[in-house]
């Protein structure tokens, strides 16, 4: 029993070390880091258990090793909740000087880790919004709740991720709810997916997708003047060359979570041995390497970071440190 419990004590601490030093993609140990991270909040039981039982039931040097490897792991694995309370404190603060005034949000609770609140449902349709050759491009429309009877909602149009090669646009389906239950109009889109349908297509089908919203802002109840870009890793990608690159007073801000901003430099630390097998997703996107003029072209006008300019809407980036893939 002392032996099992040592045992485990050890692992734990072994584990919540993935909190402090970053895990190699190239290995399974990646995805461990994430449970650890992730569900830090829940996991910290276990070390919090193991050390009352060795509190109470070892003696001397065994006692004391397992406490110590129990308060290392507590510590590792409360690591993310900590740092997300401390940014918490002056994010809402933050925003508004960046992005000016507005209603001050709750950035950080301790009662939303361990008790999950449901969205309101929204209302949901499916639209057809664009037709590529044979097949029919999709958005799903969250309509706002109604928070002012004379002003149309602001429109969040929502990009999914998946690599460019999948992925679809229930991604964020509950994000999508509680966007709309703030009174946001979201439109989730589809655009066309590699290897099959190669950069600026998705560009293409993105824009195709916010002008058939302004076409029927009216009917849909969305102010065509007011809206904002949102994607997550490869949707971050689009989303931010979009709102760059489009040029459209009515884009008024951009959000990007952990998206590539600058894709020749993304194609030059790709290997085929990380988690993603990244320089792979990079061919099947841009039709290959940027060794031509065509396709350096083609780079180009995907990497946010080359299109911003001192208009460009404001935009809101959120990227994990340790994430360097």
């Amino acid at each position: 029993m002392r032996c099992i419990i040592l045992g485990l004590a050890t692992l734990v601490s072994a584990a919540s070390l993935l909190n402090f030093v970053r895990a190699p993609d190239w290995t399974w140990i990646w995805k461990l880091a994430i449970v650890v991270g992730e569900f830090g909040p829940w996991l910290v039981l276990l070390p919090i258990g193991l050390g009352l039982i060795a509190g109470f039931a070892f003696e001397g040097g065994l006692r004391l090793a397992c406490l110590l490897l129990c308060t290392f792991s507590v510590v590792g694995l409360l690591r993310p909740t900590a740092n997300a309370w401390r940014i918490g404190q002056s994010l809402p603060q933050n925003l508004r000087t960046a992005f000016g005034g507005g209603e001050a949000l709750a950035a950080f609770s301790f009662t939303r880790l361990y008790v999950h609140d449901t969205p309101a449902r929204s209302p949901i349709t499916t639209e057809v919004f664009a037709q590529t050759g044979d097949a029919e491009l999709k958005l799903d429309f969250f309509a706002a709740a109604s928070t002012n009877a004379a002003q149309s909602a602001p429109c969040i149009v929502v990009v999914h991720g998946g690599g460019w090669d999948s992925g679809d646009r229930t991604q964020l389906d509950e994000w999508n709810h509680r966007w709309a239950a703030r009174g946001y109009a979201v439109a989730a889109v589809s655009y066309r997916l590699a290897p099959k349908s190669i950069w600026p297509a998705q560009r293409d089908d993105v824009l195709a997708s916010i002008a058939w919203l302004k076409a029927n802002a009216e009917r849909l109840g969305l102010d065509p003047t007011r809206l904002v870009l949102l994607g997550r890793s490869a949707g971050g990608q689009i989303a931010a060359a979009v709102g760059y690159g489009a040029k459209d007073p009515a884009i008024r801000g951009v959000v990007t979570l952990y998206a590539p901003h600058d894709m020749r430099f993304a194609w030059s630390v790709s290997r085929e041995d990380d988690a993603l097998n990244s320089i792979n997703l990079m061919r099947q996107y841009f039709g290959g390497p940027p060794d031509t003029p065509e396709r350096i072209a083609r780079y180009e006008s995907a990497s946010g970071q080359l299109l911003a300019q001192r208009d460009s809407p404001p935009t809101l980036m959120i990227h994990g440190v340790p994430d360097t893939l």
